[in-house]
């Protein structure tokens, strides 16, 4: 098989997990049995916890697209639910790509962050993490790291303020009947609370309402570290 042939393998294997990971989070819901006010009761508590998802990460699904998924489960069943794979032209030189997978070789318990940092500080330039972890997980190169002994790599810490801001946001208490939410963005280096809001939904609505006055207050920091749960991943600001 070549190595194109196993990446088509990959990505669609990968589609089916998604598939069924939308799937077996409606599978309740779609119920023809159940009454449209007790459907809704359902989905709203389905968006209101976190799941884990099909690569074991968690995650939150909003109201309105576990609707969209009863929608097209209805109109086309499983099959619906599985995304088409995505087919992607190498935008990365090959390479630098090549440099990548040489110093995750050489030392496997290197991080895309870290190798991407060794990247810019031989040429200016290096592609995002996302994109170097992306490239280990077609190459199994982080099933490697997995089969070896675990290291301990100790804390880390920004060199510098404004290098790396951490933002997530956490589960407040219950006022006047209602969930709130803390969203907060903290200095890496000193620690420093730059943004901060407290709100009744987790949207990025909120998370802009904490970002934006801390960015126009201490400027825009090197980078931010959020995790890929709702609603970092449809943030655009």
């Amino acid at each position: 098989m070549s190595q194109a042939d196993e990446e088509r393998r990959r990505r669609a294997e990968r589609a089916r997990r998604v598939g069924l990971f939308r799937y077996e989070l409606i599978q309740e819901v779609i119920d023809p049995q159940l009454t449209a006010r007790r459907r809704g009761q359902m989905v709203r508590a389905l968006a209101e916890r976190g799941h884990t998802d099909p690569f074991g990460g968690q995650v939150r699904v909003s109201r309105q697209t576990i609707d969209r998924w009863i929608r097209w489960w209805r109109v086309g069943g499983f099959e619906a639910l599985v995304p088409t794979p995505a087919r992607v032209s190498a935008r990365t030189p090959t390479e630098v790509l090549e440099v990548a997978v040489a110093l995750k070789r050489e030392n496997p318990g290197r991080t895309a962050a870290q190798i991407a940092r060794i990247i810019y500080s031989q040429s200016g330039w290096a592609p995002s993490e996302r994109t170097l972890q992306r490239h280990f997980v077609a190459l199994e190169l982080d099933h490697e790291l997995r089969r070896g002994p675990p290291t301990v790599f100790g804390r880390f810490e920004a060199d510098r303020c404004n290098e790396l801001w951490v933002g997530d946001v956490l589960h407040g208490p219950t006022i006047i009947g209602r969930k709130t939410f803390l969203f907060a963005f903290l200095d890496d280096r000193s620690r420093a609370a730059t943004g901060y809001r407290f709100g009744f939904s987790e949207d990025t609505v909120r998370l802009a309402a904490a970002l934006r006055p801390a960015l126009a207050a201490r400027g825009v920091p090197e980078s931010i570290y959020v995790d890929w749960g709702y609603p970092f991943n449809r943030t655009r600001l």
